[in-house]
């Protein structure tokens, strides 16, 4: 069960599972922050116009690049 949950995709993903984590949160920390300027530009529209947009258009090419 431990090997199921924790190790079995970072291998599958040719990773170790430390190897794997600091390439999720790579993105879950940018994603997080796409997500802020999001609400940010919810409540005033002038802020962070293009904040979110840039963020998700970097990573979507860096997952793309894998």
């Amino acid at each position: 069960m431990f090997r199921r949950l924790f190790l079995s995709h970072p291998r599958e993903a040719g990773e170790s599972y430390f190897e794997h984590q600091r390439v999720a949160l790579s993105f879950a920390v940018p994603l997080l922050a796409a997500g802020l300027a999001a609400i940010a530009h919810s409540l005033v529209p002038v802020v962070c116009e293009r904040t979110a947009g840039d963020i998700i258009r970097k990573l979507h090419r860096r997952l793309e690049n894998r």
